[in-house]
Formats: structure tokens, sequence, C-alpha cells
């Protein structure tokens, strides 16, 4: 069990959980996930970290389709702050207690700002990390952002 899991359990929130086998050498994760799930690109969820105004101490949590990318001027918006970076990968593990592809938005060392794309509202259920490389939580977006205390904001933009 991941804290990720340990965490919707806790809550009691309806949940599914998807395992495949992850290819180490893989490092598209997202793309993996739907891909050995078959699900839908727009469906699976990646999350992201953002450095607030460049700071990798303070971080935030950005979770977009696999489908899509981040616009960081969307989100620094969302945030109300000038600008975002993408955190140092050492950082967000650090912050997170989740390894880098396998970093759930669930279950975090430190509860972060988080937002969620707002295309997750088309979707009954939508598939983010669970914590580990190889294992997605299949859950209710409006579950998810309890669970995260996080905000819908229009933050992606679909990859060319």
């Amino acid at each position: 069990m991941t804290p990720a899991i340990n965490l919707a359990i806790k809550e009691g929130i309806r949940f599914d959980t998807h395992e495949y086998a992850h290819d180490s050498g893989n490092n598209a994760y997202g793309e993996e996930a739907a891909a050995a799930l078959n699900t839908n690109p727009q469906q699976v969820y990646k999350t992201l970290l953002v450095a607030l105004n460049g700071d990798n101490r303070q971080l935030a949590v950005a979770i977009v389709p696999v489908a899509g990318q981040l616009n960081l001027k969307a989100a620094a918006s969302a945030l109300k702050v000038k600008k975002l970076t993408m955190a140092d990968p050492q950082q967000a593990q650090r912050s997170t207690g989740y390894l880098v592809g396998g970093i759930s938005p669930l279950g975090q060392k430190k509860r972060l700002k988080t937002l969620l794309d707002d295309s997750a509202e088309t979707f009954e259920t939508i598939f983010v990390s669970a914590g580990k490389r190889g294992l997605e939580i299949e859950l209710h977006p409006a579950d998810l952002l309890r669970l995260t205390g996080g905000q819908l904001a229009g933050i992606s933009s679909v990859k060319a």
C-alpha cells in the first residue's frame, strides 16, 4: 500500500487501482500508463511539481492530462504568482516522498497548493499515479480535489 491508497481508504472514497509492468527504460510515465491500461490519454493525468516564482522551496502541484502539457502562465495566474518554473526533480521527490514517475497528488509528505486541469470535469473518473511507477488510482475528480484541497483551473494545452 502506498500513502496515496492509504489516504483514499482512510477517507472512504470509491476508487480502483490499476497495476501494470513499468518498463524501467521508459521515462514517458503517463503515456506508458495510458497505453498499458488501454485508456484514453486525456483521462490519465500526470502530477507535476512547479516552483512558485522560481523558488524550489515553495512548490505547488499541477495535475494535467498526459495528452496535454502544462501551461505555466495559466497555472501561475491560477496560483496568483508572477511566474512558475518546473520544480527540481530532487526537490519534488523530497517534498512529496515519492519518486519521479510515481509522484501521486495524494498522500504527499507535505500538503501543497494543488491545481487540477478543468478538463477532468468531463470524465466520471480519472487516473493519477497511486504513488509508484506502474500503479494508478482511478477516482472521481471531485474526490481528488477534496483529498488534496485542490482547485479546478484551465492549466493545460493539448500537445500538437
